[in-house]
């Protein structure tokens, strides 16, 4: 597959033809391709008793984590979430635990107003699409890339998103960084 000659007009239109068939699938049936992907997670991510595993707070569809960081912190975990300090800098994790106070961040998504910054062990990324590489397209701000890329100490990185969201290729530029694995309600697909 030849890559396209205006890759930013591309995945443009890729992100608004997936996100509107994430968002056209029944809030039921989100809910239930999430409690898949989230007992994949777990049987993946093992004994969590001293890591610290970073997820996302949902937006536009994505399958909602929060009920697993819930679990994963009963068995040991420290549970954190990303926070957008500034557009075109890296994300920051901040622990968080069910009922902290939260702010609203960029669009409107909340983060952990007071929680500590930390280092996760394990970060997984909400995906708008991917490919067998284990390559993201994201929202198009590079924040995880971005992240991943400066971070001193590499985490296990995965993606979560729905079978349907897989594309033949995002065509990875050299700033793309490819996740260990990305977890879907059918598998988890990791690089050939």
């Amino acid at each position: 597959m030849n890559e396209p000659h205006d890759l930013d007009a591309w995945r443009k239109g890729e992100r608004t033809r997936l996100i509107d068939a994430r968002m056209a699938v029944p809030a039921s049936g989100r809910e239930e391709r999430t409690l898949r992907i989230a007992a994949q997670l777990e049987e993946l991510i093992g004994d969590p008793a001293g890591l610290v595993v970073s997820a996302y707070w949902p937006f536009r569809g994505e399958p909602d984590l929060k009920p697993l960081l819930k679990r994963l912190r009963e068995r040991g975990a420290t549970t954190a979430l990303p926070v957008v300090v500034r557009k075109a800098e890296p994300l920051v994790f901040r622990a968080w635990r069910s009922g902290a106070r939260l702010e609203r961040g960029v669009w409107n998504i909340p983060f952990p107003a007071d929680g500590p910054e930390i280092l996760p062990d394990i970060a997984i990324a909400p995906v708008v699409g991917f490919d067998r590489a284990c390559y993201r397209l994201g929202y198009g701000g590079g924040f995880f890339d971005r992240t991943m890329a400066a971070l001193p100490r590499k985490p296990r990185f995965f993606g979560v998103g729905y079978a349907e969201q897989e594309i033949a290729t995002i065509f990875p530029q050299p700033h793309d960084i490819a996740m260990q694995a990305v977890i879907t309600e059918s598998e988890i697909v990791r690089p050939a």
